[in-house]
């Protein structure tokens, strides 16, 4: 899945019907209709949880001084758009859509340290053109793009459509 390589020097757009920012607990909440552009990369969901890290005073007299590093970090928050992301939950239906490829699944999560996606649910569906994988969890290193689907106790279902390895083939030579 290489189009789900996540891109930071590209904006990133997010629509919802309610936004709660916490920031004391480091976490924005995105519920109804949720959806994140950034690039080729679409997704949508019920319900989207960031959970970010607070930046740490940058001296040492501003971490002596505990109404200075509350004031920056106050500053360097979701709301400034400065926020570093630690980790993203998504739930109640996820749609993925990376260049030709589109992924469903009931919940996920994004481990942006680790740079790790994780598709969860009674039934994945990983779609690439006429290919299609199914099983229960499908794991993306974003970094690569390598993915693993994995069947939870049933069978990983695959259906290849021998015609789109001739249509890849032709786009390659021309």
């Amino acid at each position: 899945m290489p189009g789900l390589a996540l891109s930071k020097d590209q904006p990133i757009q997010i629509e919802s019907d309610k936004l709660e920012i916490h920031d004391q607990e480091s976490q924005a909440v995105f519920t109804g209709n949720v959806k994140v552009v950034q690039g080729t990369t679409t997704m949508q969901a019920g319900k989207m949880t960031v959970f970010y890290k607070k930046k740490q005073a940058a001296d040492a007299k501003q971490a002596d001084n505990p109404v200075a590093k509350a004031a920056k970090e106050q500053n360097q928050s979701l709301v400034s758009g400065d926020a570093n992301i630690d980790h993203i939950l998504v739930t109640d239906k996820v749609y993925l859509v990376s260049g030709t490829q589109t992924a469903t699944a009931d919940d996920g999560s994004f481990d942006m340290a680790n740079q790790l996606a994780v598709l969860k649910g009674k039934k994945v569906v990983l779609t690439d053109g006429p290919n299609v994988f199914t099983g229960c969890q499908l794991t993306v290193h974003m970094a690569t793009g390598e993915a693993q689907l994995d069947s939870c106790g049933g069978r990983v279902q695959i259906q290849l459509d021998p015609k789109s390895q001739q249509v890849q083939q032709q786009q390659k030579k021309n």
